[in-house]
């Protein structure tokens, strides 16, 4: 391991800790003063002055032949190779003459599509998190592992250059495609290795014609599977968490030939207001071998999962399998059914929407939801929030890219798509009422078991969906907004308005031929 740790740049290593185990990693962080120990033997960090990602300072390499494939912009900002070179050399040497982390793992539970991953990291804790996301290779795997990509995490590592650079901070997560090397410095956030690879693998699969999804899975007892993609708050994790269904993942998923796949041996939960009567299976999953960060605890270390004054971004790491009911391979067959969750607080989506493909290319590319600002002065309206392929900030490929490969596939195999409002009803934030669960709950079940397509469907106005007359378990007034709103020409003009907002944000992907006739299956100006 010496031998190609020198190989990877790193000099005079003190001890090197090797893929270990987890009683040994919990020794190790206890040792090292880490963190403390929960009331229940969970272990508990702070990551610092980052509780979050840090976005605006991530960076790809600027050369041939991926520059030609990425999208650069905001999100995929540029660096030229001569300085990642540089930055990697600071990092290489805050990393050399110190004891060390390696922790080799698995992203993707299908072995025509996995990659293999090293991570090397000056913190016990970290290597911890890495075991519980990524899938753990066997003893057998381990020998003679070979990565395929690696990450050095030298989060102790500060750039105080970065000024005169041009870079946005003192902290940088860079990757260079063609090296096959990230490296992460000046940020202790754990969240920054899991996304990284993910952003990674959104770049390798769709090129190798395979999707790369943010999105839960799970698959019911007839072997049918399904997808909830949806930004924060839409009720992804929760909806897709299903007594009678076993979950595949609950945040990154590949797409090939075989079908549905994992990307990752574990589960990262947001922890803020955790009730264990509303959410027990993460609540039951904080025990021995998960991961709690920027938790509040008392003295005897119990944990206040109410108290925010860390961050609100409180969350716990944790295999997989300490999740009761989920599939042991992490696998699925193709999907039969995929839901888009928006959270909509205009009031103005009905509950759920048959979508065609054209429909579901367009909505996919959009990732809509929307937000409740805030009241300090009384009830102001929501924010409208767009996300490509519900998961801009981790795509380096142009959006339609993705876009065009779900559409495909969609043809490939014959998969319904279904828009789902968990948001407003009768009315925008302030005015109408959030949906019910129950409601909710009944429109997934109907698309789940296949009711729902015995149902007779009318178009919705204006956004051209299909939307049921009739569903068991939905009131039918319901079923159709403009049946809810006290005041039919207050509701017109809030749905014209979300109209306006969908053409107006879909401009930014007309700058290529096929966001032009994508656009094309959008709501009518």
């Amino acid at each position: 391991m010496k031998t190609q740790l020198q190989n990877l740049g790193l000099k005079d290593t003190r001890e090197i800790f090797y893929n270990l185990s987890y009683d040994e990693l919990f020794e190790h962080e206890k040792r090292n003063a880490e963190g403390n120990v929960s009331s229940n033997g969970t272990f508990m960090v702070d990551t610092g002055i980052f509780t979050g990602r840090s976005p605006k300072d991530k960076y790809f390499v600027k050369q041939d032949p991926s520059q030609k494939f990425i999208s650069w912009g905001k999100i995929n900002q540029p660096i030229t190779a001569e300085l990642f070179d540089d930055l990697l050399k600071k990092a290489q040497k805050q990393l050399s003459g110190t004891d060390l982390y390696v922790q080799d793992a698995f992203c993707g539970a299908s072995e025509k599509s996995k990659r293999a991953v090293r991570f090397i990291t000056q913190v016990a804790w970290q290597a911890h998190f890495v075991k519980n996301m990524f899938i753990r290779p066997s003893k057998e795997e381990l020998v003679g592992f070979k990565p395929d990509f690696v990450i050095y995490n030298a989060c102790k590592c500060v750039n105080e250059d970065y000024k005169k650079q041009g870079l946005n901070s003192e902290v940088f997560v860079i990757f260079n495609v063609e090296k096959n090397i990230g490296v992460i410095g000046g940020t202790w956030y754990g969240g920054e290795m899991k996304k990284g690879i993910f952003s990674m693998m959104n770049y390798w699969l769709p090129l190798e014609g395979k999707m790369a999804m943010h999105c839960s899975a799970n698959v019911g007892k007839n072997g049918d599977t399904a997808l909830f993609f949806g930004l924060s708050g839409t009720g992804k994790t929760t909806l897709s968490t299903d007594p009678n269904r076993a979950l595949i993942g609950d945040d990154e998923h590949g797409w090939d030939d075989d079908g549905v796949f994992n990307f990752e041996g574990g589960c990262y939960a947001k922890c803020i207001n955790l009730d264990p009567n509303s959410e027990p299976e993460i609540y039951g999953a904080i025990k021995r071998n998960a991961l709690l960060e920027n938790v509040v605890a008392n003295e005897n270390g119990v944990v206040d999962y109410k108290d925010g004054s860390k961050t609100e971004n409180t969350r716990v790491s944790y295999p997989i399998e300490h999740i009761e009911n989920h599939k042991k391979d992490l696998k699925g067959g193709h999907p039969k059914n995929i839901i888009f969750l928006s959270a909509d607080a205009f009031g103005v989506l009905p509950p759920v929407a048959k979508l065609t493909k054209e429909q579901a290319m367009y909505y996919f590319l959009s990732g809509y939801t929307a937000k409740v600002a805030g009241t300090e002065r009384g009830i102001t309206e929501p924010v409208a929030t767009f996300s490509a392929c519900f998961g801009e900030p981790f795509m380096p490929l142009h959006p339609t890219v993705y876009a065009k490969l779900l559409g495909e596939k969609i043809d490939k195999h014959g998969v319904n798509v279904y828009l789902v409002n968990t948001g407003w009803t009768g009315g925008a934030y302030g005015v109408g009422k959030r949906m019910s669960i129950k409601a909710t709950r009944a429109c997934i079940n109907a698309i789940l078991d296949g009711s729902i397509q015995k149902c007779e469907f009318e178009n919705f106005e204006k956004f051209n969906f299909a939307v049921p007359t009739a569903l068991d378990g939905v009131e039918t007034k319901l079923l159709n907004p403009a049946n809810t709103w006290t005041d039919a020409n207050e509701y017109k003009k809030m749905r014209d308005k979300l109209a306006d907002m969908f053409v107006k944000n879909f401009k930014r992907y007309e700058d290529v031929k096929e966001g032009v006739e994508f656009a094309k299956a959008g709501p009518l100006a």
